[in-house]
């Protein structure tokens, strides 16, 4: 099989020349999903605990348009404008996922886009 794209009307718009996901049929790689509603609404004022539980609905979303879940999720890289909001932001993350979370790194960048306080994204499987 060759690459597909994935889009749902559930997560917002990809903002720039990029697909929310893609896939080689079984592997599911998303785009970075940050703190904005399916409308394309901002929420970068939100506390880094409600832009965390937005982003990861985001993907929930995406990955369900591809087949997949969050249960599924095998690695997720977090990107976070600020280092210091890494226990709120796992705190929410936890919750997200169940005893056996996916791999993950965390790191601090230097900004992200409209200001966002993080940004998550993820390889998946169909099964």
């Amino acid at each position: 099989m060759g690459k597909e794209t994935i889009h749902t009307d559930d997560a917002p718009p990809a903002a720039g020349a990029y697909s929310q996901a893609t896939s080689d049929g079984e592997l599911i790689f998303t785009a970075g999903q940050v703190a904005l509603t399916p409308e394309g609404d901002s929420l970068s004022d939100e506390p880094i605990e409600g832009q965390t539980e937005r982003a990861l609905d985001n993907l929930a979303a995406v990955l369900e348009a591809a087949g997949s879940s969050l249960d599924n999720v095998l690695k997720t890289t977090v990107f976070l404008a600020d280092i210091d909001d890494f226990e709120a932001m796992n705190e929410v993350y936890g919750g997200y996922f169940g005893s056996e979370p996916p791999a993950r790194s965390a790191v601090q960048v230097g900004a992200l886009p409209l200001g966002m306080a993080v940004e998550i994204e993820a390889v998946a499987t169909r099964s």
